[in-house]
């Protein structure tokens, strides 16, 4: 399935050895999790992959972003990861970096001509976009094609 990029020294801190990463990592996914069973996390030289079974494509893609988003983390590998309805990951979302200057409401304009519509950016990403007037520069997100 592959290896997804991430920014490592940005996001939030859930470790602070690295022999500590693949239990809180995991502890993280699980916590908020985004509809993948039996999850564990792997994480090693800065890699985290993720093994389980997802209910769907976008459940992987928002697991992917809560390891992804975690500083210390700059690689996130899923070919663990199953998807029971035989989906294949790459769905129609995208994945966006967030710039200096970015907020939801001018990503929402981007995307879809409409700021008042960040809302369902908010409510895609609502594993990894806790409050809306807290992003930051070099967190990716997902941006959802269909309204």
């Amino acid at each position: 399935m592959g290896l997804f990029d991430f920014v490592a020294d940005i996001g939030r801190k859930v470790f602070n050895k690295p022999e500590e990463a693949s239990k809180a990592v995991t502890e993280h996914l699980a916590e908020d999790n985004p509809g993948v069973q039996d999850v564990n996390v792997v994480v090693e030289n800065g890699t985290a992959t993720i093994s389980g079974v997802a209910s769907s494509a976008a459940a992987v893609e928002k697991a992917v972003l809560m390891a992804g988003n975690i500083a210390g983390i700059n690689n996130v590998n899923i070919d663990g990861v199953e998807i029971a309805n035989g989906e294949q990951v790459a769905g129609e979302d995208e994945f966006y970096v967030i710039e200096k200057g970015d907020t939801l409401w001018k990503i929402a304009e981007k995307a879809y001509g409409n700021g008042a519509k960040y809302t369902a950016i908010v409510e895609a990403n609502k594993e990894v976009i806790k409050d809306a007037d807290k992003i930051f520069p070099g967190q990716k997100i997902r941006i959802p094609k269909s309204l």
